[in-house]
């Protein structure tokens, strides 16, 4: 009977986790700072940046728009964008731009990418960054 409740238990809770990354996987795609600098060579592309202005003013990668997430404005000024093309996120280290894709999602935008790891991993990898 233990066996039967737990096997219960874990069913109910793969199926819990397996819906959301079910319902998110068709937009949303975390990709890795390689992956991204491929697309940015690629296309011109929406490339926002959620940190601060300050963090924002210390470096962000070339042509990166900054949209503070913590703005009390960042869903009015995100909605501006064009949601018809693919939208790319970053943030510090990954906290933020997370959160902010359910922001874009709510926003009506289909293809959204978020950079893994953030700024820090893309600095790690010694990709070009801009002051």
């Amino acid at each position: 009977m233990k066996y039967l409740v737990l096997y219960f238990w874990i069913v109910i809770i793969s199926l819990g986790s397996g819906c959301k990354k079910v319902s998110n996987q068709e937009f949303v795609k975390v990709i890795s700072p390689k992956e991204m600098q491929v697309f940015l060579e690629v296309d011109s592309v929406q490339l926002i940046d959620v940190r601060t202005p300050k963090e924002f003013s210390e470096g962000f990668i070339d042509n990166a728009q900054n949209i503070d997430f913590f703005s009390p404005t960042f869903k009015e000024e995100i909605s501006k964008l064009n949601k018809s093309k693919p939208v790319f996120v970053y943030c510090k280290s990954g906290g933020r731009s997370g959160k902010s894709v359910n922001v874009f999602l709510d926003a009506g935008f289909t293809k959204i990418y978020d950079l893994e790891g953030g700024f820090l991993n893309w600095k790690s990898q010694g990709l070009r960054t801009v002051k």
